[in-house]
């Protein structure tokens, strides 16, 4: 009797043990992502190139230096709230995605569709080449100081970081991360580096800089969109996390830990660094330089100057790193949707990582590193990313009131979804004004996606024969990349 009694536990036992086994060897994406990785995650995407490139940008289109500096600190505090609200969301929707997610969830599949176009025609490539060239620029220009460096050169050394950083997000989940968390221990590193000498020079008296900080001729409420824009670029990386929300471990409490966490030190940090810039640099000085912290490096840190521009390049590095980690989820998360082609939401079979998605950007960036002026570019991309990232928070108001019971393990005060939405659009709306050449490209190539979503996905109108030839293209792929759909719900 007892025997009977004990071989059904033994059974279960071995019941479970069976399905343990086959859910770890099934193809899925683990939850490998912690709070450390997390917050690093975060703060390594968004410490890349904008610190030691936008300042220019910002300077340039707000026209004096204590403007500037309110701006950085106003695209700080906007960039928090922004990235409160999608703690809300990343806790309410639990699947990947980011802005693709929030928006499909809260306003239907057509806003989340032309996310989707517009993140892999222009806007990921467009992001990857600005931080890909400044790490280019950053590598090559010391070489060749203080002549210009060759062009060709720049772009031939930016595509070998494209490239790196590819390899090791195809190769491995936990490579990726651990590449992270290094790099954004560098990156901090540097910009201590930068911040020390600065405040030391300003305790010591050397105000000049700041003397009539408000002081301009050249200030425009037209060109001061833009200023906002290239802060706001520097900013730009605090949604990346909401992008892998089915890889982070127990992510109701780390999201939104690590996004508060990370965006005050961020925001801290960068207002520090432009006001070590602006102590050792007059406002024409950081106009006419093309590699802001290099210059710095010059003047104040005379003994380890050299070894600045290498840790620039590896915190763009890092930010590059972090894009292709997060950005390749969204088109994974919208192939599994049937919004893409279904070999977009394949996983390798042994890496467990989403190839397919991580190799459809690599060429569309290399195309566009090939042309396009680093300033433009930002303009190019920012319209619809903040047009979108504001339809995703207006949307997260809507949801709120129509689904009042939906659980929201975290959530923020109303006013704070409200003021960033409103900011958003406001923005948004100007830009059209000041540079309409940019803006209005970036419009028609979102309004683009329509006809694209109605011919191929609301109702499919391919022809038959190109079904067949795409499907056998298709499987073929399959096979060359060892990929296969995911065996596990992950969310």
């Amino acid at each position: 009797m007892g025997v009977s009694k004990r071989a059904p536990a033994t059974d279960n036992v071995s019941d479970e043990g069976s399905k343990k086994t086959m859910k770890d060897d099934a193809v899925h994406l683990r939850r490998r992502i912690g709070l450390l990785p997390s917050i690093s995650f975060i703060i390594g995407t968004v410490v890349g190139s904008g610190i030691f490139v936008a300042p220019k940008g910002v300077l340039m289109n707000s026209g004096s230096v204590g403007l500037s500096l309110l701006v950085w600190a106003l695209c700080g505090v906007l960039s928090t709230f922004g990235a409160l609200c999608y703690a809300e969301l990343g806790t309410s929707f639990t699947k990947s995605g980011g802005h693709y997610t929030y928006l499909l969830e809260t306003l239907g599949p057509l806003p989340a569709f032309l996310r989707l176009w517009t993140e892999f025609i222009f806007i990921r490539p467009a992001v990857a080449s600005y931080v890909s060239l400044a790490f280019g620029r950053y590598v090559v220009e010391p070489f060749f100081l203080p002549c210009v460096a060759p062009t060709a050169l720049v772009k031939i050394v930016s595509m070998l970081g494209v490239t790196f950083v590819v390899a090791v997000n195809c190769w491995s989940v936990s490579m990726a991360a651990r590449t992270q968390v290094s790099l954004t221990f560098i990156k901090m590193f540097a910009l201590i580096l930068i911040i020390i000498p600065g405040i030391m020079a300003l305790a010591n008296g050397k105000t000049e800089n700041f003397q009539n900080a408000f002081d301009s001729d050249s200030l425009s409420l037209t060109k001061l969109p833009l200023a906002f824009y290239s802060g706001l670029y520097a900013y730009g990386g605090w949604f990346y996390l909401n992008f892998i929300t089915e890889e982070v471990i127990n992510p109701n409490r780390t999201l939104p830990l690590a996004i508060i966490f990370s965006m005050v030190t961020v925001t801290v940090f960068y207002v520090l660094v432009n006001v070590a810039y602006y102590t050792m640099m007059t406002a024409d000085e950081l106009l006419m330089s093309d590699a802001v912290a290099v210059t710095f490096a010059g003047r104040a840190l005379q003994g380890v100057a050299p070894a600045i521009p290498i840790l620039v390049a590896l915190s763009c590095l890092g930010a590059l790193n972090g894009g292709f980690f997060g950005s390749p989820r969204m088109l994974f998360v919208g192939a599994r949707e049937g919004h893409f082609p279904a070999i977009f939401s394949m996983i390798h079979i042994h890496r467990k990582t989403p190839l397919p998605a991580v190799l459809f950007l690599y060429p569309l960036v290399i195309i566009m590193l090939a042309r396009g002026e680093i300033f433009q570019l930002i303009n190019f991309a920012s319209f619809s990313r903040w047009l979108f990232i504001a339809l995703a928070t207006l949307g997260m108001i809507i949801h709120r009131y129509r689904f009042p019971e939906h659980p929201r393990p975290f959530k923020v005060p109303i006013a704070v979804p409200v003021v960033f939405t409103i900011v958003c659009f406001f923005i948004v709306g100007l830009s059209l004004y000041s540079d309409p050449w940019n803006t209005g490209g970036s419009c028609a190539l979102t309004i683009s996606g329509i006809p694209v979503y109605y011919l191929t996905v609301k109702k499919s109108y391919i022809p038959e024969r190109w079904k067949k030839a795409f499907y056998y293209f298709s499987q073929q792929l399959q096979i060359l990349l060892e990929v296969a759909q995911q065996e596990v719900q992950t969310y």
